[in-house]
């Protein structure tokens, strides 16, 4: 329990702290949000979008999962949590931009890389295996890769791939389409790596990931 106690430490602070030195914005987001992103981030506890972007509460409507992967519309039967958040995000939110937010040394990538990927049992990491599924069309072009380049970074490559196979599933929700025709909204594809803090944005023209420049001090 003493986890537990940090965390009731921790909202002492901000509510002492944070939360009074941003009272009217508080008071603001009480009335309701109107945040223009959408971050599809990896349930990860190492990489935040909100720290890495720097951002302030209301700014960003943000849903998270393993390996920040969206579904495609065919694979949604019944209940679906990222299908109900698109959906409130662009009908009712109106955001602007989708952002796949993904990042380096995913686990849920790891675990579709492992050679005993799609073999486990309940409560041995069968949810994980099935919820993976969904990247196996990337997975299958990394593995093919690998065997032809030993020197391919399988991890790095199926981290990337699966940005770009979300960002192509995205596409196959028609009010996703229909906005994106629009110019109500637009899709992009971001990559962290927490070991450098090298940010990387997805290249529509040239499909590959781009650093972003930052000029450091020293």
């Amino acid at each position: 329990m003493p986890k537990l106690q940090s965390l009731i430490d921790g909202y002492r602070r901000f509510r002492t702290g944070p939360y009074q030195e941003q009272r009217l914005r508080f008071d603001r987001l009480a009335q309701g949000q109107s945040p223009k992103v959408m971050v599809i981030a990896c349930s990860d506890s190492r990489v935040d979008p909100s720290r890495v972007f720097d951002t302030e509460p209301g700014e960003m409507f943000v849903m998270r999962n393993i390996a920040n992967l969206v579904p495609p519309i065919r694979a949604i039967e019944g209940q679906s949590s990222v299908a109900a958040g698109l959906e409130y995000a662009i009908l009712v939110l109106k955001v602007h931009y989708i952002v796949v937010f993904g990042h380096a040394r995913c686990g849920g990538i790891k675990a579709a890389l492992s050679p005993k990927f799609g073999t486990a049992a309940p409560g041995e990491g069968l949810y994980i295996d099935r919820w993976m599924e969904m990247i196996e069309p990337a997975r299958r072009q990394v593995l093919s890769a690998c065997a032809l380049s030993p020197d391919v970074d399988a991890e790095r490559a199926l981290e990337q791939s699966g940005i770009r196979l979300s960002l192509d599933n995205l596409r196959s929700y028609p009010f996703v389409v229909n906005a994106e025709k629009a110019g109500a909204v637009k899709l992009v594809g971001a990559i962290f790596d927490i070991a450098d803090g090298c940010l990387k944005l997805l290249d529509s023209a040239t499909g590959q990931f781009v650093p972003v420049t930052v000029e450091l001090d020293g």
